[in-house]
């Protein structure tokens, strides 16, 4: 098969590239599973935007305090004055965010100085994702495959011409691509407990890593402080930052604050950990009962349903909640445009280290962040099309029965990860780096 642009992935950073790429050429999106099982679509909290020159530097000041400073200037520059033109395009796209009288409500969550963030409900991600979805799918030239798993980068002299497949009956497939984009997610399913789909492994770091393309942090794992306790295997639901946002207390065993709710994700994460190796618990109490009851039901209509299924009413009593694995500030290393190290290959979302995040995520910068990088590596992609550089001879050379044991292959994937991620662990402690294993 040969492709103009192929995308793997369908989360918002897929989606929001192919939305800006040109329509008059090819593009192939892939995804592992279906389309709507991306994190994108789980993405509770909201979106950040700047709310006017005003709010530039301590916005500013908020992302890099969050990312201890070893955030990379420019990037976060890029995204900030970026928000406002990426929320114009959401908006065109149908996405709708909480208004009243026809004004946009913003609200606040951990480690911001001031309320910037747009939200729809409880599931921003989800509202975004959709509407970004229903549009690719209108696309001519955007042709979709679900169930479709990225095995290997099919590369020569440092350029990449696409990618060795596997669809869902096992059948083996080989995609030639001008351009070849990377948007397959984080690496939530590699942990017990976590966030995010089981699904998601980290498969581009793997076959960047195979193939010699520049990785970046990859120990720099950010941890959600409150995810829903229980004792059911499978993914957490998150308790989204925002209901601490708007008031939601933490109590210890005996019913008592012990915390300031909106400290970063880490210094909450290191604390709520404290507390449960002093009371003894798997688990601290987290409280609604300063939130309006009405507001609850209007701005965390999906969290209050999922906790009633859990035996919880959260308009009456406490819930447990628990630190899990939530998102990935590493990856494969890209410029402000998200190219990689090697040619005709490019890396966004959560897949992608452009240096925004730093060491650690601050509260709703991830969907924009996304949507900002993956717009920029569209118009990149755009200029460079009528550059690319073909080699027809690999595909007619693949040998696709190397990748017949997948099973294999994803277990050494897996140990591979594992092993630079613990070798670049210890790389930052020996450089005076801070490790960040939470946040």
């Amino acid at each position: 098969m040969k492709t103009d642009i192929l995308i793997v992935g369908t989360g918002v950073g897929g989606l929001f590239c192919a939305l800006n790429l040109p329509e008059d050429k090819k593009i192939l999106m892939i995804t592992k599973d279906e389309t709507e099982n991306s994190d994108s679509f789980l993405a509770q909290g909201g979106i950040c935007m700047l709310r006017g020159e005003e709010d530039y530097d301590s916005y500013y000041e908020d992302t890099m305090k969050a990312g201890h400073y070893e955030n990379r200037e420019e990037s976060v520059d890029i995204m900030i004055r970026s928000s406002q033109e990426i929320i114009r395009d959401l908006v065109k796209y149908g996405v709708e965010f909480a208004r009243e009288d026809g004004e946009l409500i913003f609200t606040r969550e951990g480690g911001h100085s001031r309320p910037r963030i747009l939200f729809h409900e409880d599931i921003t991600g989800e509202e975004i994702t959709r509407k970004l979805l229903a549009q690719v799918r209108k696309r001519k030239n955007v042709a979709i495959l679900e169930k479709t798993t990225m095995i290997d980068l099919v590369c020569q002299g440092n350029v990449c011409y696409g990618v060795v497949c596997q669809k869902e009956n096992g059948e083996l497939m080989a995609v030639q691509a001008g351009e070849t984009v990377l948007a397959c997610g984080g690496v939530g399913g590699l942990y017990e407990h976590s966030t995010n789909f089981p699904h998601l492994t980290g498969d581009g770091l793997a076959v960047a890593l195979k193939n010699g393309v520049e990785l970046e942090n990859i120990d720099y794992v950010q941890i959600h402080p409150t995810t829903l306790y229980s004792r059911k295997p499978g993914r957490r639901f998150l308790i989204s930052e925002s209901v601490r946002g708007e008031g939601a207390v933490l109590y210890n065993a005996s019913h008592k604050r012990f915390v300031d709710e909106l400290l970063p994700r880490d210094l909450l994460t290191a604390a709520i950990r404290r507390q449960m190796e002093v009371d003894h618990t798997p688990y601290v109490w987290l409280s609604m009962e300063h939130i309006p009851r009405e507001e609850i039901l209007r701005h965390f209509p999906n969290i209050y349903q999922r906790c009633l299924e859990e035996g919880y009413d959260v308009t009456k009593e406490c819930i447990p909640v628990v630190p899990a694995q939530h998102y990935f500030m590493g990856g494969i290393k890209v410029d402000q445009d998200s190219r990689t190290s090697m040619e005709q290959l490019y890396a966004v979302g959560e897949t992608s280290c452009n240096g925004v995040h730093g060491a650690n995520r601050l509260a709703s910068n991830s969907l924009l962040e996304s949507l900002v990088f993956a717009k920029r590596s569209a118009a990149r992609i755009g200029k460079e099309l009528s550059g690319i550089k073909e080699n027809a001879q690999i595909f007619d050379k693949l040998d696709l029965s190397v990748y017949e044991d997948y099973e294999k292959i994803k277990e050494e994937y897996r140990k591979s990860i594992e092993e630079e991620t613990e070798r670049m662990r210890k790389r930052h402690e020996q450089s005076n780096y801070h490790e960040v294993k939470c946040g």
